[in-house]
């Protein structure tokens, strides 16, 4: 049996942040894809209770600010926190092009796993920039939606920031088109994300996967 050590590496601030954050996206997904397309209607009534269309738009706007504040506190602790330093070293992985060509062999089943220094290999680095490029994409042309609506409290203390953005992006129209590209390239990721976890966590047998809920995996000493 390999010698194994029990690592800390992921702080509760990451762990919790990445699980309201996979609910914001389903919960965004499902009422997003109702505003887009009605999907299913109530039946016909005479009494004014037939808002099911508002119901969607309020809860897709509830996880859009939960997304929003999420990301902002995550952005915060890839910056800041101590225990995050970890992600900041995978810099330097994604950096060295000795890494990049083990990685690859890696995944090809030509050799073993790098030996890397922070927490992401270069794969994972580059699909987490551009996850969270997306992410932003999605929270800002939403929030330039959101102010078209809404006049008064955020929405009014926001409009004025946000109609220079929505010109640069070349209108509401052209908004709308962006906020639904970044959701694909989101819900392309996603799926991509579960089967390299598992893929890394069978493979590496580190408890890659318990470590996104318990924040410790299990470092095999012999390597």
């Amino acid at each position: 049996m390999p010698k194994r050590k029990i690592e800390f590496e992921f702080s509760a601030g990451l762990r919790w942040t990445h699980w309201i954050r996979a609910i914001a996206i389903f919960v965004l997904t499902v009422t997003g894809f109702y505003l887009a397309y009605v999907f299913v209607a109530p039946n016909a009534s005479d009494e004014p209770v037939l808002f099911l269309n508002a119901k969607f738009r309020m809860w897709h706007e509830i996880a859009g600010f939960i997304l929003i504040a999420v990301t902002l506190y995550k952005t915060y602790l890839f910056f800041v926190d101590r225990i995050s330093k970890k992600e900041r070293i995978a810099f330097l992985d994604f950096i060295s092009p000795k890494i990049w060509i083990q990685q690859i062999k890696y995944y090809l089943f030509l050799g073993e796993h790098p030996k890397l220094r922070g927490v992401y290999n270069p794969l994972q680095f580059v699909a987490y920039i551009g996850l969270y490029a997306m992410v932003f994409a999605i929270c800002i042309t939403g929030l330039v939606l959101y102010v078209h609506v809404y006049h008064d409290g955020i929405g009014g203390m926001l409009y004025d920031y946000m109609r220079p953005l929505e010109v640069m992006m070349g209108g509401l129209a052209m908004v709308r088109e962006i906020h639904h590209i970044a959701m694909w390239g989101i819900l392309i990721f996603v799926p991509v994300h579960i089967y390299m976890a598992i893929f890394n966590s069978i493979m590496g047998k580190e408890g890659l996967i318990d470590s996104i809920i318990s924040g410790y995996k299990f470092i095999n000493e012999d390597h």
